[in-house]
Parts: structure tokens; sequence; C-alpha cells
């Protein structure tokens, strides 16, 4: 049997792939294994520039979590753990520190949206769909939806997507800031994505990481210390040999030689 992510590296930008195709690529414990192996090689791998999260086919992003491992759990104690596991390895997704694009191509529904809410930035083929559905099994999202979505998209919108369950389309989503950019095809959605990693290649490589993680420390905050972290990152970035480097060819006229 084939891993069940499948972690590639081409050009400085990894492309992990989810391949459960024929289960519509759903979350199992096996797959968040890999997720999670994934997620540790963007922290130690210092030569890769950016990376890209997809699934296997043409049908699916990920459907969603595996239901029938669901259903075997029937109390409160080791629910919680599994939402608790989800969380953790989509937080170190969430973590890396080179910019991650969900291509979400197809289905992307409740554990699959999820995951795609975890990354920096969602891209989505024409024929996705997106939405988080649990309330219609009697359930809520436990990856971290009913968070992320409403800091992503405002209380209001989240809210009426969680409750009610509905499904968006890739453009009804582009246009509540859901996704970032819509595609024709798959292979249009990737050619996309890694067009922008390119030209993220160019940029600072310590100032792209340290952008990341002050968004990241930054956004649950309250201003004035998020505005703190923002200084210290600053601080780090303007010492820096980077930096450096970047001021001093645009000075000299150049393009920098990071």
């Amino acid at each position: 049997m084939s891993e069940p992510v499948a972690f590639e590296v081409e050009g400085g930008v990894a492309t992990i792939t989810v391949q459960r195709e024929k289960a519509l690529n759903a979350l199992n414990a096996e797959t968040l294994d890999g997720l999670e192996r994934a997620a540790q090689r963007l922290q130690r791998d210092g030569e890769l520039r950016g990376a890209i999260l997809i699934g296997a086919g043409e049908k699916a992003f990920v459907a969603g979590a595996d239901l029938k491992a669901l259903s075997q759990v029937t109390s409160v104690g080791p629910a919680r753990g599994l939402a608790r596991r989800g969380q953790s390895v989509l937080r170190q997704l969430e973590q890396s520190p080179v910019p991650l694009i969900a291509c979400v191509n197809g289905y992307a529904l409740g554990g699959g949206l999820e995951l795609a809410l975890a990354c920096h930035m969602r891209y989505a083929s024409a024929n996705a769909r997106v939405g988080l559905p649990e309330v219609g099994l009697g359930l809520i999202p436990g990856y971290g939806g009913t968070q992320r979505l409403t800091r992503l998209v405002g209380r209001g919108r989240a809210t009426e997507l969680i409750v009610t369950g509905n499904q968006l389309k890739a453009d009804e989503a582009a246009a509540i800031g859901l996704v970032n950019r819509v595609f024709e095809s798959r292979d249009a959605l990737l050619a996309g994505a890694r067009e922008t990693l390119a030209v993220v290649a160019t940029r600072g490589r310590l100032a792209v990481s340290l952008a990341l993680e002050s968004i990241d420390r930054g956004v649950d905050a309250d201003l004035d210390a998020a505005l703190a972290v923002e200084a210290d990152l600053f601080g780090v970035a303007l010492a820096s040999d980077d930096a450096r480097e970047g001021i001093g060819a645009f000075l000299e006229k150049r393009a920098p030689n990071f």
C-alpha cells in the first residue's frame, strides 16, 4: 500500500498530496500521522521556499473525516482526544516557516475544510465545494473550524455556514475571502500556486519566515501585544544579512542575492 500522504520536492517547493483517492482523501489516523510527518519536514528542511497541499484526483481535496472511525467513539474523553489530535497536526502545519498553499480541488468538507483553513493561503479549482457540514451529523467541527473560519470571514458569515452546514461553490467562497483565488482546472490551480511560490522564492528567506511568524503570533493577540511581537521580529530582520543584502541591492539598483 502507498503512503497516505506523499511528500515530493522540486525546485525548492514541496508538494504534499493526500492520496486516499478511493475514499475521497478522507482523514483517518494514518493520514493525520502522514500530515504530521509532512509538517515536521517543512520545519526541518532549510532549503524549501514554499509548499503546496492537495488531494489526489479530481474529485476531492479532502472530503472530511473517516466517519466509520468516528462511529466507534461513544464517550466524551476519547472524542475529545480525537479532536485534540487533529488540532495538533493542523497547528503544526499552520506554523510552517514557509508559505503553505492549500490547492482545493473538488470537495473540502468538514475536516477537509479545516485542513485548508490551517494553510496560509487557499487556492481553489472552479469545481471546488467547501463547507462544514458537521451539524447535519449531530456534531460540530473539531479540528479548529469554529475558530479559524470565524477569524477568516467574520462571526456572522462563519456562524451561518457552521449552523446550517451549507456548502459554498468556489466563486462564493472567494467572494467572502475564504479562498484567495479560483482557477479553471486542477492543472491551472497547481500552476497558479507554483507561480506565487516562485515570487516568494525571490524574497528574503528569513524575512518571509519572520512575516509568517508575526502574523501567526499576532492574529489572536490584542493590538498592543501584537505590535510588540512585530517590533521584536522587525528587529531580528533588520539585523540580518538578508536585510543588508536587500537594502544594499536596492540602493545600488540591482537585484538582491538572498
